[in-house]
């Protein structure tokens, strides 16, 4: 991932950099918003940005219903615009994982050792499988590129 994101970052600079400081704001508006939304939908989809899924939960009762179906899928909410943030400047375009939820996303993003429940001291401390929330896809890279292009070559 960081590969494409730096292979992206020097085939862009040059081209983005003859534009206004307006023009590449509303650029990297554009690239945020596309890219808020297809992370929004791939975690939606319970999908790493390899294309594997998410290595499913492990089964709990009160998550289940009568059928035995988790009610609710994972992350369900962090898709949310209150949770998944975009901001952009004339240099950047980010997305972050907000608030509270911010911690949670970091353990699952990295796979990382937690406590179950971090507000009791005595909860058990679980190793979280690796779910990726955040990255960068190919077709990510793709569109990335389609919008830069076409602010550079756009008139005005």
């Amino acid at each position: 991932m960081a590969d494409a994101l730096s292979r992206l970052a020097n085939w862009a600079a040059p081209l983005v950099a003859g534009l206004s400081s307006a023009r590449r704001r509303a650029a990297m508006v554009q690239v945020s918003t596309y890219l808020r939304r297809s992370q929004a939908e791939r975690i939606g989809a319970q999908l790493n940005p390899d294309g594997t899924p998410y290595e499913p939960r492990k089964p709990r009762k009160q998550l289940r219903n009568k059928k035995g179906a988790i009610r609710r899928k994972m992350f369900e909410k962090l898709r949310t615009a209150k949770y998944l943030r975009k901001a952009a400047t004339a240099e950047s375009a980010t997305i972050t994982i907000g608030g509270r939820t911010a911690r949670i996303a970091r353990v699952h993003q990295r796979g990382l050792r937690d406590k179950v429940d971090w507000r009791k001291p005595n909860s058990p401390t679980v190793q979280y499988p690796k779910r990726e929330l955040l990255g960068f896809t190919p077709a990510d890279e793709d569109a990335v590129t389609d919008i830069l292009l076409h602010h550079v070559t756009a008139n005005g």
